[in-house]
C-alpha cells in the first residue's frame, strides 16, 4: 500500500510539472502563433520518420550490447534480441510510472534467463551514472561550439529571475517537488534490502572496470550518443522552418531536450519548452520551435510506445517458444 502511495505521488509530481508547463506555454502564445504552430506542424516531411525510427531502433540495440557487456562478468548472457526488447520494454514503463523504467528492464530479463533481478540492478545504476558523465561531455563539446549563444540564453533567463515573481516561484516550486523526489526515492531504500542494492551497485560499478571489452564498452557509448544526435539532426530535415540548422545546433537541441526528458515524466512538456526556448536564439520563431518540439517528441514517445508494447507482447510468446524447442530437444535426447 505504501509503495503503491509512493508511485502515485511521484506520478502526480511528475505529469503535473508536465501539463503546468503545457499550460504555461499555451498562455505565452497568442492565437496567431498557435495558428502558426498548427500550419508548422502540417508541412512536417513524415517520410523521414523511416529513417529517425530505424536510427532510434538502433540506438536501443547499440544500448542493450552495452548492456550485455556489463552483466558478461557476472556470468549473466543473455540474448541479443531479448536484451534489446527489455531495453525497449524499461523506455516503455518510463512513459506511463516515474523512474519504473529500470526495474522492468531487469524484471524481465530475470524472468527471461533465469537469474535474481537483485543481481543486475548495479548495472542499472552505473549505467545511469556513466550516462550523466556522457551528457556531460556532451554539454562541454556544446559549450566549446555553441558557448554564445548558450551564453546569451543563460543571460537573458537569468537576467529577468530578479524581476519575475512568477519566474521565483516556479523555480521555488521545482525546488519543493525535487526535494519530495528525493525524499520518496530515500525512502524507498529504507527497507532491510538497503545493504542487498548496494552491494548490487557495487558489482555493477565494477562490472565495468572489469570488462574484457572496453574498447567495445566506449564505442556503443559513443554510438547511443551519436544516434541521439543523428535523430535530432534528421528531425531538423523533417520541417522547412529548421532543415537549414546543423549539427553543432543539433547539439543544443539534445542537452535541452535530454535535461526536458529527465524534468518530467516521458518529458511531456519540459522538452517541447526547453527546445523551443533555445531555438529561438538560433532565430527560428516560437511557433516554429514549437512545432518542432512537439514533432520530435511526439515521434520519440511514439517510437517507445509502440516498440516497448510490441516487446511487452513479444517477449512471453519468444520464451514459450524457447522452452518448448528446450523440451522438444530433451525428448529427442531420451
Amino acid at each position: 500500500m505504501r509503495k503503491n502511495l509512493s508511485i502515485i505521488i511521484q506520478l502526480l509530481v511528475f505529469v503535473g510539472l508536465g501539463v503546468w508547463i503545457i499550460f504555461y506555454m499555451s498562455s505565452q502564445m497568442t492565437e496567431l502563433e498557435k495558428a502558426e504552430m498548427v500550419a508548422s506542424i502540417k508541412t512536417t516531411r513524415v517520410w523521414l520518420f523511416l529513417p529517425v525510427l530505424i536510427i532510434g531502433i538502433l540506438s536501443h540495440y547499440f544500448r542493450a550490447l552495452r548492456w550485455k557487456l556489463m552483466l558478461e562478468p557476472m556470468g549473466i548472457r543473455p540474448s541479443t534480441l531479448i536484451t534489446t526488447m527489455a531495453v525497449l520494454v524499461g523506455y516503455f514503463a518510463n512513459l506511463l510510472l516515474p523512474r519504473m523504467g529500470e526495474v522492468a528492464k531487469c524484471t524481465v530479463l530475470a524472468k527471461n534467463e533465469n537469474v535474481p533481478a537483485d543481481k543486475m540492478v548495479g548495472t542499472i545504476v552505473a549505467e545511469r551514472l556513466f550516462d550523466v558523465l556522457c551528457l556531460g561531455a556532451v554539454v562541454l563539446i556544446t559549450l566549446f561550439l555553441e558557448g554564445h549563444i548558450i551564453g546569451d540564453f543563460a543571460k537573458e533567463k537569468l537576467g529577468h529571475i530578479a524581476d519575475s515573481k512568477n519566474t521565483i516561484l516556479a523555480i521555488g516550486g521545482m525546488g519543493v517537488l525535487l526535494l519530495i523526489a528525493l525524499a520518496l526515492f530515500v525512502r524507498k531504500f529504507q527497507d532491510n534490502k538497503i545493504s542487498k542494492v548496494l552491494k548490487g551497485i557495487g558489482e555493477g560499478i565494477s562490472s565495468i572496470l572489469i570488462l574484457n571489452k572496453k574498447g567495445l564498452f566506449f564505442l556503443y557509448s559513443f554510438l547511443i550518443w551519436f544516434m541521439y544526435l543523428l535523430q535530432v539532426q534528421i528531425g531538423f530535415w523533417s520541417l522547412p522552418s529548421t532543415e537549414h540548422l546543423g549539427l553543432s545546433v543539433a547539439l543544443s537541441v539534445l542537452v535541452f531536450g535530454s535535461i526536458g526528458m529527465i524534468a518530467t515524466q516521458g518529458g511531456i512538456g519540459a522538452y517541447t519548452y526547453l527546445i523551443a526556448q533555445i531555438l529561438v536564439f538560433y532565430d527560428i520563431s516560437k511557433p516554429d520551435g514549437t512545432a518542432f518540439g512537439w514533432v520530435s517528441w511526439l515521434v520519440q514517445s511514439g517510437i517507445v510506445f509502440v516498440l516497448g508494447l510490441a516487446s511487452l507482447i513479444l517477449i512471453p510468446l519468444i520464451k514459450k517458444r524457447r522452452n518448448g524447442k528446450i523440451s522438444l530437444d530433451q525428448k529427442q535426447d531420451l
